[in-house]
């Protein structure tokens, strides 16, 4: 069975505001759940991307933003099953926070109108694992740094290395919370967008063993 069999009629249009305005931070969520879920059953939702380039050519409407892995296993467009003009996409190794990347989602939430910020995670992470083997190379030390303070924060009794991938993966969900936690304290914008219940931070891990993403609430 091909995995990347639509099922349905193909989607002709991309996401337009008012569809956009009628859904809550909670409905995007639930898409995005039924979304993995279509690509984890092999049954994407058809798409005609030349018509959603054409209609999105001259104004976008995103729902949400996320911070994701450059890793070239966790595409989340095609995880979530999403389209062109769907969600802005942030990705950087680790999935790390940096002022560049604040002022994208402050871009994509206070001047574009998304109501989503996710931060995604994945199991077998690289940069995770070169946190840490304490690895040192160019300008990757110092990306590899931001996530020193997730290795040294996850409580974990089991052998604390590289080779243990319980161990990996522990330390990428500790970095996900840490990153939500450098969005609200770092970024007024943001923090004062969820504050008002105008967008919701969440976290979220794929699973590339399984094809699952989870998503899960980090209470600010």
């Amino acid at each position: 069975m091909n995995p990347y069999k639509p099922i349905s009629p193909a989607r002709t249009s991309a996401l337009t505001q008012e569809r956009r305005d009628q859904l809550s931070p909670d409905d995007l969520i639930q898409l995005a759940r039924e979304g993995n879920q279509r690509f984890r059953l092999g049954q994407l939702q058809a798409r005609d991307f030349l018509a959603e380039m054409q209609t999105s050519a001259k104004g976008q409407h995103p729902a949400a933003v996320l911070l994701t892995c450059i890793d070239s296993r966790a595409p989340a467009e095609i995880l979530l099953d999403l389209g062109i003009g769907d969600v802005f996409n942030c990705r950087i190794a680790g999935n790390v926070v940096n002022k560049d990347i604040l002022g994208s989602m402050e871009f994509a939430c206070q001047l574009s109108g998304a109501k989503l910020v996710v931060v995604m995670g994945h199991t077998s992470c690289g940069a995770i694992k070169g946190a840490i083997n304490n690895t040192v190379l160019g300008n990757l030390t110092a990306l590899l740094g931001k996530i020193d303070p997730a290795v040294e924060a996850t409580v974990y009794s089991g052998e604390r290395t590289a080779d243990n991938y319980d161990f990996v993966d522990a330390v990428a969900l500790t970095n996900i919370e840490l990153a939500i936690t450098t969005i609200r304290n770092d970024s007024s914008v943001l923090a004062g967008l969820e504050k008002a219940g105008k967008i919701k931070i969440v976290g979220a891990m794929y699973n590339i063993n399984t094809g699952t993403v989870d998503f899960y609430d980090s209470q600010g």
